[in-house]
């Protein structure tokens, strides 16, 4: 079992030499700092939406590695091994870790369709730091890489369709970024409604092997609530992706004694 925080991300990243370069490059690189800044402007400061910025970043893109070593473990190929893209499985690592990380840049420029305007900002970020990274490789294999990345940030959007299991995992992932009011529908703060209240009922998110399936997210919540988010955020994440039938969800409700009370399985 594993909390899904902030702190995720560098459990995966220390042991990885290839992920923890990335890691660092995304980290020191400007551009991509103050787009994910400004990302958070527009949604929090002017839209008085919950966070889409540095931390949100860093917690999906740890909850991806996550989620995608629970995949592996369970057999399942990524699609950039199985269709030749690569034939490196830190490769397929990297496409998960780098489109997880920037998948909501595109907020810097407006909430509206942020995915579309997210990728067009990526292909540049992508074009200057995967040759440093991949130094090493050849260009073609750097292009490739690049069209995956851009592939998942374009597929979390609500509307589309995931074609790729790394579009797949950092989409559900997204979703799992929703303790203590850091839910994915946005809520106006100071407005007490069912997105509010929904949220702030939840208040952890664990990941860990299920009884049936590979993949297993555990949420905690202090009232029934809660649901709403798993309704609205979750399973319909989850169905738009192709590791739909290798995830379940399961809700936990906490009493004010902290008595857990396990609920019925969701299997999407």
């Amino acid at each position: 079992m594993v909390l899904v925080s902030p702190a995720l991300i560098e459990s995966h990243v220390k042991s990885n030499a290839l992920l923890m370069r990335a890691w660092n490059l995304l980290q020191g690189d400007a551009e991509v700092q103050e787009l994910l800044r400004m990302s958070n402007v527009n949604a929090t400061v002017r839209m008085l939406y919950n966070d889409h910025g540095p931390v949100h970043a860093a917690i999906v893109a740890g909850a991806s590695l996550e989620i995608m070593e629970l995949l592996l473990e369970g057999g399942m190929i990524p699609s950039s091994i199985a269709h030749g893209t690569t034939r490196d499985m830190d490769h397929a690592r990297l496409i998960v870790m780098m489109g997880a990380y920037l998948h909501d840049i595109g907020n810097s420029v407006h909430r509206s369709s942020h995915e579309f305007t997210g990728v067009q900002l990526s292909y540049h970020i992508l074009s200057r730091l995967l040759p440093e990274l991949l130094a090493q490789e050849e260009m073609r294999l750097i292009y490739r890489i690049r069209s995956e990345i851009m592939n998942v940030i374009h597929s979390t959007a609500p509307e589309v369709q995931a074609i790729t299991v790394e579009a797949s995992i950092v989409k559900v992932a997204d979703g799992t970024d929703m303790a203590e009011g850091r839910a994915r529908i946005p809520y106006a703060k100071g407005k007490m409604d069912m997105h509010a209240l929904s949220a702030m009922s939840i208040k952890r998110v664990e990941l860990e092997p299920g009884a049936s399936r590979p993949v297993r997210i555990k949420v905690f919540m202090n009232s029934y609530a809660g649901y709403f988010q798993l309704e609205h955020v979750l399973v319909p994440k989850i169905k738009s992706t192709l590791i739909r039938d290798h995830v379940e969800i399961a809700p936990i409700l906490i009493s004010k004694e902290e008595e857990q009370k396990p609920l019925p399985l969701i299997q999407p």
